[in-house]
């Protein structure tokens, strides 16, 4: 049962419902799955996976897996599996599909803690989002990731 749902850290609740839109909040992203996506995509750019020690049980509670497979973002759970274990045989669900959920919700939880980081005393998540988007893009493009041509010589 637990390889179908996708958990969240109880201590990123509440940054997890402010990050989404709802009743009386203009948070940046639609539903749970957008964030906890974005979340992951940060923590592997980030290369933090952080193991969650207690699991949200209400509000959000852990995500059915098939919201993630409708919503078109299950090949990002296989391929941060993949690229973690180098193992292309964990998008068997069957077999493997508890330990790539726990290798995406490790990437999210750490992934939350840098978003917790960046949007503290924040009033406007989107605004926030969008400067550390822009950070992240400009350390991509700085000088010491260039690109390299000596190893053509």
């Amino acid at each position: 049962m637990s390889a179908n749902r996708i958990k969240i850290a109880k201590d990123k609740a509440e940054l997890v419902k402010g990050l989404t839109v709802s009743n009386g909040t203009t948070g940046p992203f639609r539903t749970y799955v957008e964030v906890i996506v974005f979340a992951a995509a940060l923590g592997v750019k980030w290369n933090k996976r952080v193991p969650i020690e207690e699991v949200s049980k209400k509000d959000p509670d852990p995500i059915p897996r098939e919201h993630f497979v409708n919503n078109g973002y299950e090949p990002i759970i296989n391929l941060i599996g993949i690229n973690e274990t180098q193992d292309k045989n964990i998008m068997s669900f069957e077999e493997r599909g508890e330990e790539c959920n726990k290798i995406f919700e490790e990437y999210a939880n750490g992934g939350l803690e840098i978003l917790r980081e960046e949007l503290r005393g924040s009033v406007d998540y989107t605004n926030q989002i969008l400067l550390l988007m822009l950070k992240i893009k400009d350390k991509d493009i700085s000088p010491e990731t260039e690109f390299d041509l000596s190893k053509f010589l």
